[in-house]
């Protein structure tokens, strides 16, 4: 063969520049696969995109990030340094939990201070909080440093894994896990919240799920100095600085398969992108039902995929405020009047009246995402998927932003829409039209037991040998560590089947 051949043997194409994808495209391309990675929107970033509006920088999420090792390791795997490209600041506390008789809760990396906290609330959690924290540490380290960038592409590996999920007890949901080790019930609402960061209902999701607890006690919480954007920004660059080739406003059409192989991907406008291995970022119903509706293995997994559980929508209301509110912290949960009740409405339908927030502030850490003196907010409340809530957003968006500003007002943000410069709604029809998320699901498959790892969509399809996942939808599931640890374990695959 050739050196023309082999270089067109080895070459890769990526669709959709989220996380995941960009993660993805780093590994391939300083793996020495030349690597092209398509996106649709006029922007990188996918569910991190970023707005900008009379001064202010809204990051379209996420806004936490967990294990800032995994972001480093891209870098180091480029043979570059992360300092270079992106600046990670401490975010403290991580999180202020509030409840509606007015009290709140600061969970921070700081033993002393949670200790005394939970001890206010009841002197028992005490020791109860240190076996969970024990129990969340080893969850990580089976769960996450093990099998978290593992691809599981048999039923044997899944079997190989069983003997630690059972030891673990990974049948159990979040919440009663957490419930085995703490009494108070605004404390379990505290340990237990963090499987809604990745789409998973606390009272469904596995308790591998707490590992998330022990991730932020390791390495901290974080956010990117310029915003979620400045991250995005920062992988983007270190992608073409090694000589990858990023295409926006370059919607895919299809995946062209030829001799059961795929063969590249056709753009919109018909141009075709060559390729000998296919990755896919895109929402994985919307790859296998849209992308390869043409063939039969899309038409038949997208069925499949379809009959699925699928996580929780957003409503996520960003809006600028013409002055700093001094009283917020950078990350505030907002828990209304009913907890369990409320979620299992959020995961079934119908639409509830009440809600739950997360309101995010960033100008507490990093001041230059608004103009000086100014304050650059998002909050968004969990909502029903379209499968189990067909509401019309045109209408119904607007009435529940005001509902929100409404609450904020009342108890967090006084004077809200005096101060108030600009706003804009992204709902779950914005998840489905602009996203591609099948339902309009923000997090894609829900992460129950029964959905996860080897029940997972695979990082390789099982019947095109050269086509591959990356993203929320496979294994290891959502958020920042989980679509970098796809991106890895596919990349892995990947370069696997290149030698």
């Amino acid at each position: 063969m050739n050196a023309l051949n082999l270089e067109q043997e080895r070459r890769a194409v990526v669709i959709g520049a989220g996380i995941g994808g960009i993660a993805l495209a780093i590994r391939l391309q300083a793996g020495g696969v030349p690597t092209t990675l398509v996106e649709a929107r006029d922007k990188p970033g996918g569910r991190a995109y970023v707005y900008q509006d009379q001064g202010f920088t809204f990051d379209a999420g996420p806004t936490v990030i967990t294990d800032p090792s995994a972001i480093e390791e891209l870098f180091t795997a480029a043979g570059k340094r992360m300092s270079d490209y992106v600046e990670l600041l401490p975010v403290a506390p991580f999180y202020r939990l509030c409840w509606e008789d007015g009290s709140h809760f600061d969970y921070a990396n700081d033993q002393e201070a949670l200790d005394r906290q939970i001890h206010a609330r009841n002197p028992a959690d005490v020791a109860g909080y240190r076996r969970f924290l024990a129990y969340s540490e080893a969850v990580m380290q089976e769960g996450y440093l093990k099998l978290g960038a593992v691809p599981f592409l048999s039923f044997r590996s899944m079997v190989q894994a069983g003997p630690q999920l059972a030891r673990l007890q990974a049948w159990r949901s979040v919440y009663g896990m957490v419930s085995r080790f703490i009494q108070d019930e605004h404390l379990r609402q505290v340990f237990s919240f963090h499987s809604l960061l990745v789409g998973g209902n606390p009272f469904a999701t596995s308790s591998i799920y707490t590992l998330i607890h022990a991730l932020e006690r390791r390495w901290g919480v974080w956010f990117p100095r310029g915003g979620t954007g400045a991250l995005v920004a920062g992988l983007v660059r270190l992608f073409e600085d090694l000589g990858g080739r990023l295409e926006l406003n370059a919607p895919v059409e299809r995946i062209r398969v030829d001799g059961g192989r795929a063969i590249g991907v056709q753009l919109q406008g018909g141009s075709l992108l060559r390729a000998d291995r296919i990755a896919s970022n895109a929402d994985v119903v919307h790859t296998y039902d849209k992308l390869l509706g043409h063939e039969a293995r899309g038409k038949d997994e997208a069925k499949r995929l379809k009959s699925k559980r699928f996580s929780m929508s957003l409503i996520v209301v960003h809006f600028g405020l013409r002055r700093r509110h001094e009283q917020l912290q950078h990350h505030t949960v907002c828990f209304g009047a009913r907890y369990r009740e409320l979620i299992q409405e959020i995961f079934k339908g119908p639409m509830a009246e009440d809600f739950s927030l997360y309101l995010h502030a960033p100008c507490v850490t990093d001041p230059s995402l608004a103009p000086p003196g100014c304050g650059s907010h998002y909050v968004l409340a969990p909502v029903p998927h379209l499968g189990h809530a067909p509401v019309d957003w045109e209408v119904e968006g607007p009435r529940y932003r005001d509902r929100i500003f409404d609450y904020l007002e009342r108890r967090y943000i006084p004077n809200l829409r005096a101060d108030l410069v600009t706003s804009r709604v992204f709902t779950p029809a914005d998840f489905r039209d602009q996203l591609g998320a099948h339902l309009g699901s923000a997090f894609s498959l829900e992460p129950v037991l029964t959905q996860s790892a080897w029940f997972r969509p695979h990082n390789r399809d099982a019947v095109i040998p050269n086509l591959y996942l990356a993203g929320a939808g496979t294994h290891p599931g959502a958020g920042v560590p989980g679509v970098i640890g796809s991106a890895k374990a596919t990349a892995r695959l990947m370069l696997e089947d290149m030698t």
